[in-house]
């Protein structure tokens, strides 16, 4: 078991890295296996991938393989985020395996045998041989025990699973840079497309121009039927494609204790007290009794609430006060101890940890040996560097600086402030063994330790019925969208809303975790209540019952017209003013020569706009206008030029400069070119590939 704990150690980070961070799937009990017909086999379908559809149930299997090696690398804390990450990771690995390799199959990529023995055993092995394998003391890798873990994994199936995925990862990676190869081999700059870009890029421009603003036209100098509007729609439809997305408004029943939940807990508050009072030792009562352990530290005045610090400056030890209320918590607090200790300790320290490369015995024999040596004369600072595990105070002999009571574990920290200066110990920690100095104490001041019971005010199991009861009663009787809404202006609920929720959306403001609603929400029907996946209107979502009804619904595809009407009307009123300006400037660039005599005719400024190249972004005093910057940098110098229509106006231009590029050896920039072409292979020819795949992505169904 020693090697695969190597293999943990080492390789935690590293498959961090390659899976993403784990979780553990939940499992749909109640529904996998029922039924084999089509409708059942669509409805746990949770992707289409390049025509080939992919089940939950496979998808949840390849979530699992990958939690369980997670777990091998000894990550045995699981939360939400983690769940999140492994899922994403698993998704992506589905992808590149049904898209990537088709291809590699077409292209006849291939490792053989004795590629794969290189890159495990061979003179260059792969990185996460490396990682996994390399000596941290000497920084080399150490052959011999990969050997012998080769020779011996048969033996431990744990092992076993463990290093196949290793395989398959350094495989799929190998796969990945021949592919890539072959893509970025397949891209080359000519010298024609560096000279294009060298001479877009430097070439700069200055010129004097004028522009008509549309919001010189009032509204109501134009006008817009719904001819126009349909016409609009029309040409430009794909600018307004839509994801799915739904509406939903709903009233939130917050859980808040009731008046017998509050008599409850300042009953039990003030029942104990008398109890508080007489126990003797006040750690074991509060640890029996209380909601929050005891905190075996001494505090100064200061670090104590105000609410209680009269209370702890003049008390006697054993005193009692409370009952008092802080952050929703009765609490009752309890003189402890009363001690005069440093208000803060300098020390340092040399760690001697146990672990792989060392037994909990040998690391107590080191320090105790280690700590002789300092007491005969052995400097420090050095043995510090030499021999602690703790890298970061190491390089500083050990030196911790100085601290306050509870910045470290108790243990050291009772070592620090218990003992006095110069005093040279051993303390055992989680972390190993430490070799101790104190190298001065702060001045001594009064400390107190407090035993504090407290009793979380929350509500009882009786108030989350009754405010259940109530939830649904109010579902139930406002069974339609008219009588949600009667109701609600009736009785003065607080409606909320919330738009445009997404498939994967996570989070709705003020609520506790939603997302069963919001997949649920997408399984619903227009202005109809929503029902979870049990057929029950009431979502319980942390402290809050919630009754929702979706509002508005978007299919994927392109938004209605009277959806996107008010947008629609705004461009072509916009267009309609620009037909407008453009003619005026036509009749009067007829009766001009120069754009200073236009600005005067049209009685408009002359602006400039200096050192504009084909890549600028913007132009001053006007805004992000690229037609404007498009036609500048193509336009001949002093010639009249427009009218252009803009983001914000019609413009008319004048070059007054052109500045060419100086010839220049077109190397450097077809070594750039190519470098970003090199950069941008792999990601491109999968994201081309993937749109190709069309992609049907059903997991909100499901997470």
């Amino acid at each position: 078991m020693s090697t695969l704990q190597t293999l943990r150690d080492k390789a935690g980070v590293l498959v961090a890295i390659i899976i993403g961070l784990a979780l553990l799937a939940f499992v749909l009990s109640d529904f996998i296996g029922k039924g084999t017909g089509g409708k059942s086999k669509k409805y746990f379908e949770i992707a289409e991938i390049a025509g080939k559809s992919i089940t939950y149930q496979d998808f949840e299997k390849k979530i699992n393989k990958l939690t369980e090696i997670y777990k091998l690398s000894g990550n045995g804390m699981i939360d939400e985020s983690t769940s999140e990450n492994i899922r994403e990771q698993s998704w992506q690995q589905l992808i590149r395996e049904n898209i990537l390799n088709n291809e590699y199959k077409e292209l006849g990529l291939g490792v053989c045998d004795e590629e794969l023995f290189d890159l495990i055993q061979g003179n260059n092995p792969h990185i996460f041989i490396r990682q996994m394998f390399t000596d941290p003391q000497t920084g080399r890798m150490n052959k011999p025990a990969l050997i012998n873990f080769l020779k011996n994994m048969d033996n431990d199936p744990t092992q076993k699973a463990y290093w196949l995925f290793m395989e398959d990862e350094i495989l799929n990676d190998r796969y990945s840079i021949k592919y890539t190869n072959l893509v970025r081999k397949g891209l080359y700059p000519t010298r024609n497309q560096a000279a294009i870009e060298f001479h877009e890029s430097n070439k700069k421009v200055d010129f004097n121009y004028l522009v008509e603003r549309f919001n010189t036209i009032s509204d109501s100098a134009v006008t817009v039927d719904t001819k126009d509007l349909e016409k609009y729609y029309k040409e430009h439809k794909d600018d307004y494609k839509q994801s799915p997305a739904r509406t939903i408004e709903y009233v939130v029943f917050g859980v808040e204790p009731s008046e017998v939940d509050i008599s409850e807990s300042e009953k039990w508050i003030n029942g104990i007290k008398s109890e508080f009072e007489e126990a003797e030792d006040v750690k074991e009562f509060v640890n029996l009794t209380a909601d929050t352990r005891f905190e075996d530290i001494n505090h100064t005045l200061d670090e104590f609430p105000e609410i209680i610090r009269g209370f702890v400056d003049t008390a006697e030890l054993g005193e009692v006060y409370g009952p008092y209320f802080e952050n929703e918590t009765y609490k009752l607090a309890k003189i402890a101890e009363i001690n005069y200790l440093p208000d803060s300790v300098h020390a340092r320290h040399i760690l001697i940890s146990a672990g792989q490369n060392r037994s909990f015995s040998i690391a107590e024999s080191t320090a105790d040996s280690l700590k002789t040596l300092i007491g005969n004369g052995t400097n420090f600072d050095m043995i510090a560097l030499t021999f602690s595990d703790d890298q970061g105070s190491a390089q500083l002999g050990g030196d911790l600086g100085w601290f306050r009571e509870g910045q470290m574990v108790k243990p050291f920290n009772d070592a620090c402030f218990q003992g006095k200066t110069s005093d040279l110990t051993i303390v055992e920690t989680q972390f190993g063994f430490h070799i101790v100095e104190i190298l001065d104490q702060g001045s001594a001041v009064k400390k107190i330790k407090v035993g504090i019971v407290d009793r979380k005010l929350e509500p009882s199991s009786t108030t989350y019925q009754n405010i259940y009861a109530e939830a649904s009663r109010f579902a139930g009787m406002n069974n339609t969208y008219e009588k949600f809404n009667e109701t609600i202006t009736g009785e003065g609920y607080d409606k909320r809303t919330a738009n445009d929720l997404k498939p994967t959306d996570k989070e709705i403001p003020g609520l506790e975790t939603p997302r069963y609603l919001i997949r649920s929400a997408f399984e619903g029907k227009e202005n109809e209540i929503i029902l979870d996946f049990n057929e029950q209107a009431v979502f319980e979502l942390g402290d809050q019952f919630v009754i929702a009804y979706l509002s508005d619904v978007k299919k994927e595809g392109y938004s209605k017209l009277e959806d996107v009407e008010s947008d629609i009307r705004l461009n072509v009123m916009k267009e309609k003013k620009a037909l407008k300006i453009i003619e005026n400037i036509k009749a009067r660039m007829g009766e001009t020569e120069t754009i200073e005599e236009l600005g005067i005719n049209l009685g408009v400024n002359i602006e400039t706009a200096t050192g504009i190249s084909f890549n600028s972004f913007s132009v001053p005093g006007a805004g992000i206008e690229p037609q404007v910057i498009a036609t500048a940098v193509n336009s001949d110098q002093g010639i009249l030029t427009g009218p252009i229509k803009g983001n914000n106006g019609v413009y008319v231009i004048t070059v007054t400069n052109i500045t060419n590029p100086e010839e220049t050896d077109l190397t450097t920039i077809i070594n750039l070119l190519k470098s970003t072409y090199n950069s941008r292979a792999a990601y491109e020819a999968f994201e081309a590939l993937k749109e190709s795949a069309d992609i049907v992505d059903s997991r909100s169904k499901f997470y």
